[in-house]
């Protein structure tokens, strides 16, 4: 089993910038992402990584603002947001797959799931 804990969550002004972390443990997880869910609402995706980080992908709402990154070594996973919004307002959660080290936007893709860590974004 693998255990996934993000940190880095907080509250932030629109124009503002957080970098999320996400740190692996227990058995490992290979391709990475990123989700997140506002207030009644379904969760969504945000951002992958593959496993060598030679590949990633991003939802169109985050793209030029948030960037994914891994370190291997450190088993952490990043997630880079700049130009916060408040429609960013969201807990966000960090998934792995221990099955493939291609990135997917599907939640039903990973196997493993963080608790969530919230960011709030004050107008």
């Amino acid at each position: 089993q693998a255990q996934l804990a993000e940190s880095g969550g907080g509250l932030v002004q629109a124009g503002g910038s957080l970098r999320l972390a996400c740190a692996a443990s227990g058995s490992p997880v290979y391709a990475m992402g990123w989700f997140r869910q506002a207030p009644g609402k379904e969760r969504d995706f945000v951002a992958a990584i593959s496993w060598l980080s030679l590949n990633t992908s991003y939802a169109d709402s985050v793209k030029g603002r948030f960037t994914i990154s891994r370190d291997n070594a450190k088993r952490t996973l990043w997630l880079q947001m700049n130009s916060l919004k408040s429609e960013d307002t969201a807990a966000y959660y960090c998934a792995g797959r221990e099955s493939s080290g291609l990135y997917s936007t599907r939640e039903s893709d990973y196997e493993y799931w963080g608790q969530g860590t919230q960011v709030t974004v004050s107008s």
